[in-house]
């Protein structure tokens, strides 16, 4: 999602903090180097911002966002667009993401996170039916 300013200024109008509004004006003028370091503190802020803002990899944050297994997925998926090998190790280790990342990102079958998978029948039987068909 684009931010974009009339969105700020609905957000302002229903009343949105200063400081939230301070930071979205930076985002659609730019990257904010003074507040990087914090948002790459959060797997979700990091994706977000490298998404939005950089519209690409950010390779600072990278080390943060692969401990989440939700946002290193989407971190693959938009922002890298391929397999990232250095978050795999996360995510095989949820059934949901590993077959999210499976199916969308390798776009076949995923030997190493086929047991996790297995381990929860709502997962296995989407990784059966979708991935390995």
């Amino acid at each position: 999602m684009i931010i974009t300013q009339d969105m700020i200024d609905n957000a302002k109008a229903a009343g949105a903090c200063k400081s939230a509004l301070r930071l979205a004006v930076s985002v659609i003028k730019g990257r904010w180097p003074e507040a990087e370091s914090v948002i790459a503190t959060s797997p979700e802020g990091a994706y977000w911002y490298a998404l939005n803002v950089i519209k690409g990899r950010w390779p600072e944050a990278e080390s943060v966002i692969a401990t989440s297994p939700e946002w290193a997925y989407w971190y693959a998926l938009d922002v890298i667009k391929s397999r990232w090998p250095e978050a795999e190790n996360t995510i095989t280790k949820y059934p949901g993401w590993a077959y999210w990342y499976a199916r969308d990102v390798i776009k076949g079958r995923w030997p190493e996170a086929e047991g996790v998978i297995a381990t929860d029948p709502y997962w296995a039987y989407r990784y059966a039916r979708n991935v390995i068909k």
